[in-house]
């Protein structure tokens, strides 16, 4: 039996997962999050197998006081000695055009994830320091990079490239890279089980942050978000995509600086900004309730949606499976509904029963439909395991 602990280290927070792998079989035996790293009332927050959380109060300056500390947590009822820990995957955001799958970590592929921070500045520095606090503690136990963007690297320049002098290109490395690739890869994979091909799909990753790809027999060709995660659908606090002229225009009339233009467009805009809530809970409560407001809101996010998808299935020249997956999209049964009906052209029939569930894999269409509609709970961190096991020779 193998141990394998897969890490994803945020600028101040620090989430976690234990598994124990036997002949393909992941099970998780211990999770959970460090938060406030770096700040007065840090918390280490962890479960044992189905055991209650537990949470303490503990003192994490740094990343690597973080580490120690989780490990130490670990040491109390998931793991002997650290001895057991067979490897280490770690989730990074930014892999640009240098990874386009997940690697060993070594010294230059550390180097390689620092010199992309530019373009994750809040993600791969943070993913830098944990990968540095794991190998200080366990010197000699594998670690492996997983990157969000390794699964968009198969989009042809015409779907990645954006009409911008070249030097943006070659200089400043402005493309669509795209966001969620281990959700998108686990979803889609999932999928082609279900339907019996890998087939032309579309995955819908809804969460807080959003993203929507489009699959064309297990190889990515298309994705919503761009050089950032603000791009393409409206999200909880994000706009998603608009004029490009916008920001400079609202600089200009405002007299804003780009920093508060970027904390506007990031954090102040989205269904936030559409009906006062981030949340999707609160949205349908309000939209069920005759908000206005909650039913403006969900309207425009549908069509945002909507506009994507049918751009995709033009791209793929048809599609045989639409999925939903993550927070919004395993629980937003009104929204999901908004979109099927939408569709309908595509000669796909809601089954009403299995749209009012939550979190549950199901297929939503009925069976009769012409186009599939599934909804699948997404399982990153199964992927970074998953990985974290073959780049190691483990399996």
């Amino acid at each position: 039996m193998k141990k394998i602990l897969v890490i994803n280290c945020g600028s101040s927070s620090l989430k976690f997962q234990l598994y124990n792998v036997e002949n393909d079989n992941y099970e998780v035996v211990s999770k959970g999050i460090a938060e406030r790293i770096g700040m007065e009332n840090s918390v280490i927050k962890i479960q044992y197998g189905d055991s209650p959380k537990q949470e303490h109060l503990i003192p994490m300056p740094t990343h690597s006081e973080a580490i120690k500390s989780v490990f130490k947590f670990l040491l109390n009822g998931a793991l002997k000695s650290m001895d057991e820990l067979s490897a280490v995957g770690h989730r990074v955001v930014q892999g640009g055009d240098i990874f386009t799958q997940s690697v060993l970590i070594d010294d230059k592929v550390i180097a390689d994830i620092e010199s992309l921070s530019d373009l994750a500045p809040l993600h791969n520095p943070a993913h830098v320091l944990g990968i540095k606090a794991v190998k200080e503690v366990l010197p000699n136990v594998p670690q492996v990079a997983v990157f969000d963007t390794s699964f968009h690297q198969t989009m042809a320049p015409e779907a990645y490239l954006y009409a911008l002098p070249e030097d943006q290109y070659k200089r400043n490395k402005i493309r669509r890279y795209g966001f969620h690739g281990t959700s998108h890869k686990y979803v889609s994979e999932e999928c082609a089980k279900m339907i019996g091909k890998k087939g032309k799909i579309i995955t819908c990753h809804l969460g807080n942050g959003a993203s929507l790809a489009a699959i064309d027999n297990g190889k990515c060709v298309d994705t919503s978000m761009g050089f950032t995660p603000l791009a393409g659908t409206i999200m909880g606090t994000r706009s998603g995509d608009v004029d490009p002229y916008i920001p400079l225009y609202i600089m200009k009339k405002d007299g804003l600086t780009a920093d508060e233009v970027n904390t506007m467009l990031n954090k102040q805009s989205g269904m936030l900004a559409l009906c006062g809530y981030s949340d999707n809970r609160d949205i349908e409560s309000g939209l069920l309730n005759g908000n206005e407001k909650c039913l403006l809101a969900t309207k425009c996010y549908v069509h945002s949606l909507v506009k994507i998808i049918g751009s995709y299935i033009a791209e793929l020249g048809g599609v045989d499976a639409i999925v939903f997956t993550a927070g919004v999209g395993e629980n937003g049964v009104v929204m999901r509904h908004m979109v099927m009906e939408k569709l309908s052209y595509l000669g796909i029939k809601i089954d009403e029963e299995n749209n009012k569930l939550h979190s549950t894999r199901v297929m939503l269409s009925t069976p009769d439909s012409a186009v599939k509609v599934f909804m699948i709970p997404t399982d990153e961190e199964l992927v970074i395991a998953q990985d974290t096991m073959r780049i190691s020779g483990l399996s």
